[in-house]
């Protein structure tokens, strides 16, 4: 008798085990599979060029969350979430930099998806071309419904956060034309 309660027992655990994973399971699966997350380290000539407006335009297009911002090794540093597809064309995209960057290396690895990060930001931005010296934080907040922006609309996106940010004698200096 004894047996065949420990076998009983067992038996109920083991059912009500595989109730909760049958449970939880598709709601996993269904996070992982529709949102992804990279951390990335941009060296080479990347700061004072327009990287981190760059990375934030590809954000913009592919409707990406994340943040980016300069470390003080003269890197940037970057996270991006959303479509994993998008993910990958937007680190090519990085990967090519901007006109004026050069020596331009990417690293990335995987990171937690954080489920309720809906902007990305550039931290404490600057520019030089601009003569924009105090420091923004540009924020964009993610799209609804999610989309594919084109290179030029996302171009007038960013411009809007650029003059809904900057203050004082800042006004004004967004829009010039530059490809930063």
């Amino acid at each position: 008798m004894r047996t065949h309660g420990l076998f009983s027992r067992t038996i109920g655990i083991a059912a009500a085990i595989i109730c909760i994973l049958v449970t939880i399971a598709p709601v996993s699966a269904k996070s992982e599979n529709n949102v992804s997350a990279i951390s990335g380290k941009v060296t080479g000539n990347v700061q004072k060029v327009g990287f981190r407006a760059m990375i934030q335009k590809l954000a913009i297009q592919y409707n990406l969350a994340g943040s980016a911002e300069n470390n003080t090794d003269g890197s940037v540093q970057f996270t991006l979430q959303g479509d994993n597809d998008r993910i990958k064309q937007a680190v090519k995209a990085i990967s090519k930099g901007t006109k004026k960057s050069s020596n331009v290396n990417v690293s990335t690895s995987s990171a937690a998806a954080l489920q309720d990060l809906k902007t990305f930001t550039v931290v404490n931005w600057t520019s030089v071309s601009r003569g924009i010296n105090t420091q923004y934080n540009l924020v964009f907040p993610l799209r609804s419904p999610d989309s594919i922006f084109t290179k030029d609309e996302a171009k007038a996106v960013w411009l809007k956060i650029c003059e809904g940010a900057v203050k004082g004698e800042d006004i004004g200096k967004c829009d010039k034309d530059h490809d930063d």
